[in-house]
C-alpha cells in the first residue's frame, strides 16, 4: 500500500492488484464485505484466506466452512477498525472513494509549539532541585520540602492520568494541549508571588498547578506523532516531541545556578534573582499559550497514514474508554513494558532530583558544576533520543533496540556509581553523559513500542499509563534513594537503582514483539496469507471462490 508524501498527490488505493499477480488481502473484519460483494458472481479464480469467519451470508459453496472462533479482546478491538459492509466506505469497494493519505506542512508547527511549552514545564520541574541548598536557606525549610517541589509532579500525575487520558480520547488533542499550556502559564505566574521567605506555600501552590499541567503534556508525544506524521517519520516525530521535555530539563539544570547564585548572606539580592527567574519563565509561558491558541489544530485535513485513516473511519460510538483500559491491562507485553518503563524512567527522575545532593557530597561548593553535569546528562540523552527515533523509523526493530538501550543504561549507571567519588569532576561529566545518552534516549523508545504493541488502542491512553508507572516508581525511588544518600551516602543509593534496572532488563527480554500498527501500514494482517489469484488451493476449508469479473473491485 503506497502513501504519498504531499497533499497534491492522492494515495494509491489499497485495492489495486499487484503487478506480480498477487492480490492484497484485507483483514478479518473486511472479509464479510468481500463475500457479500461477490456472492452472485460466477465461480472462477480462488483466494485462500486464513482469517476469521465471514459475517455476510453467502451461498454454501462460497462460505467459509470452519467453526467460528470468538475474538480475543485485542482482536475484537482491531475488528472495529474495518467496516463490515461494502457500502460503508471501504477502500476499494465499487463506487466508494479511496481515503486520501497526505502529509500537512502544519505538522511541524504543531510539533514545535508542543515541544516548546513542554520544555518550559520540564524547566519548572527541576528549577528548585538543582539549587536545593539555595531554596532551603531562602525559605528556611528542609531538603525534603524542596524534594517535594519536584516529587509533586510525580504525585499529581498518578490520580489525574485517567481523567486526562479520557479527556484526550473523547474531547481531542487541541483541548488537551490548551489545558496543558494554560495551566503551565498560570502556575508560572502564581510562583511570581512567592518571592518572600514566609511564602513557601505559594511557591508550592504554583508548582502544583504546573504539575497538573504536566498531566496534559506527557501523554501527547505519541498522539501528536500518530495523528500528524506519516509511517516513515512517526518515531522521529515522537522522539522530537519528547526532546522538548528533555531540553527543558537540560535548561533547568543550566540556568538556575547561573540566575540564582548562592548569595544567602544577601537576602535582598537572592530574592531579586529568584524573582527574575520566575518572571522570565512566566513571560515565555504566556507567549507559548497564545501560540497554542492560534496555531495548534486538532488534526490535519487528510490522515497521514493508513493506520490513522482506519482509526478516523471508525465510528465514535464504537469506542469505549473503559474497554480500552481493560484491553491494555489484558495485553501481557504491554504490562511488562509498563513495569520496565516505570523502572527506567523512575530511576532517571530520581537521579535528576538528587543529582545536586550527590555531587555536593563529594564536591563541596560545586553547585554550578552540578548543574552542568545535569545539563550534560540530558543533552546527551537528547542526542540519544533522536538517534533512537531515526533508527526505529529505518529498522522497526522495537524490541531489540529497547533491550539493547536498557542494557547499556544499566552499564552506564554502574560506571557512574563507581566513578562518582574518584575526586575528578571531568570523569563525572563523561560518565554522566554516557548515562544520559542511553537512559534519556530510552524514553521515546518506550512510547513508540507501546503504541506498536497496543494498536489500535489510543496512543494517549497507553502513553499516559506508561507515564503513570514512571511517576509511581519515580516517587518511590526518590524517597528511597534520598534516604539512602542521607544515611549511607550516594554509593548505596545508586546501587539501589542498579538492582532495579537489572530487574528491568530481565522483564524487557520477556516482552513479545507484535508490531500491529506497522503491519497495518504495510498492508499485513498477522494471520492472513495472500496467494496467487490463479493458484488453486485445497489446503484449508476456509476458502472463498472469487469471480474473475469482480477481481478488479477487490
Amino acid at each position: 500500500m503506497a502513501r504519498q508524501d504531499s497533499e497534491e498527490e492522492a494515495a494509491e488505493g489499497p485495492g489495486h492488484p499487484h503487478a506480480n499477480g498477487y492480490l492484497p488481502v484485507l483483514g478479518e473484519a473486511a472479509l464479510g464485505e468481500v463475500g457479500a460483494e461477490l456472492q452472485d458472481g460466477p465461480k472462477a479464480g480462488c483466494l485462500a484466506l486464513n482469517g476469521g469467519p465471514l459475517d455476510s451470508p453467502v451461498a454454501p459453496s462460497e462460505t467459509l466452512t470452519g467453526p467460528q472462533t470468538p475474538l480475543a479482546p485485542e482482536e475484537e478491538t482491531q475488528a472495529r477498525l474495518l467496516p463490515a459492509g461494502a457500502g460503508e466506505g471501504t477502500p476499494g469497494a465499487e463506487d466508494t472513494p479511496v481515503p486520501r493519505i497526505a502529509l500537512s506542512a502544519l505538522r511541524f508547527v504543531v510539533l514545535l509549539i508542543f515541544s516548546l511549552y513542554s520544555l518550559v514545564n520540564a524547566f519548572q520541574w527541576i528549577q528548585y532541585s538543582i539549587i536545593s541548598n539555595v531554596f532551603e536557606g531562602f525559605y528556611g525549610v528542609s531538603s525534603l520540602h524542596i524534594d517535594w517541589l519536584s516529587m509533586v509532579y510525580m504525585l499529581a500525575y498518578v490520580p489525574l492520568i485517567f481523567p486526562a487520558t479520557w479527556l484526550l480520547d473523547t474531547r481531542g488533542l487541541r483541548l488537551t494541549a490548551l489545558l496543558g499550556s494554560g495551566l503551565n502559564c498560570l502556575g508560572a505566574w502564581v510562583k511570581c508571588g512567592s518571592v518572600q521567605q514566609h511564602l513557601f506555600w505559594v511557591t508550592m501552590l504554583g508548582q502544583c498547578l504546573c504539575s497538573v499541567a504536566q498531566v496534559f503534556i506527557l501523554g501527547l508525544p505519541s498522539r501528536i506523532a500518530s495523528v500528524w506524521f506519516g509511517p516513515k517519520e512517526v518515531s522521529t516525530a515522537c522522539a522530537t516531541a519528547v526532546l522538548g521535555n528533555q531540553l527543558g530539563t537540560a535548561v533547568g539544570f543550566l540556568l538556575p545556578p547561573l540566575l540564582v547564585p548562592n548569595t544567602q548572606k544577601n537576602t535582598h539580592l537572592l530574592a531579586h534573582n529568584i524573582s527574575t527567574m520566575f518572571y522570565g519563565t512566566s513571560a515565555v509561558s504566556t507567549l507559548l499559550f497564545i501560540l497554542t491558541i492560534i496555531a495548534f489544530k486538532e488534526k490535519p485535513q487528510y490522515p497521514p497514514s493508513q493506520a490513522q485513516a482506519a482509526l478516523q473511519d471508525s465510528p465514535p460510538e464504537d469506542y469505549s474508554y473503559k474497554k480500552s483500559i481493560r484491553n491494555l491491562f489484558k495485553n501481557v507485553p504491554f504490562v511488562l513494558l509498563l513495569i520496565t518503563y516505570g523502572i527506567m524512567t523512575g530511576a532517571f527522575y530520581s537521579v535528576s532530583t538528587l543529582l545536586n545532593q550527590m555531587i555536593l557530597t563529594h564536591y563541596e561548593g560545586e553547585e554550578v558544576n552540578a548543574g552542568r553535569i545535569g545539563l550534560t546528562l540530558v543533552v546527551a540523552g537528547m542526542v540519544g533520543s533522536i538517534i533512537c527515533g531515526l533508527w526505529l523509523d529505518y529498522t522497526k526493530t522495537y524490541k531489540q533496540t529497547t533491550l539493547i538501550v536498557y542494557i547499556l543504561s544499566f552499564v552506564g549507571m554502574v560506571v557512574f556509581t563507581f566513578t562518582l567519588d574518584l575526586g575528578h569532576l571531568i570523569i563525572v561529566f563523561v560518565t554522566g553523559g554516557v548515562l544520559g545518552f542511553f537512559m534519556t534516549g530510552y524514553l521515546p523508545l518506550g512510547f513508540e513500542f507501546a503504541v506498536e504493541i497496543t494498536y489500535p488502542e489510543s496512543e494517549g491512553t497507553s502513553s499516559g499509563l506508561l507515564n503513570a508507572a514512571a511517576q509511581i516508581f519515580g516517587i518511590l525511588f526518590t524517597l528511597a534513594q534520598g534516604k539512602l544518600i542521607s544515611e549511607y551516602g550516594p554509593l548505596a543509593g545508586n546501587l539501589f537503582l542498579c538492582a532495579w534496572m537489572l530487574v528491568g532488563i530481565i522483564l524487557t527480554a520477556l516482552i513479545k514483539s507484535d508490531l500491529r500498527r506497522h503491519n497495518i501500514n504495510i498492508g499485513i494482517k498477522n494471520d492472513i496469507q495472500a496467494l496467487p489469484i490463479d493458484s488453486p488451493t485445497d489446503q484449508e476449508p476456509k476458502t472463498v471462490m472469487l469471480s474473475k469479473q469482480s477481481e478488479s473491485a477487490i
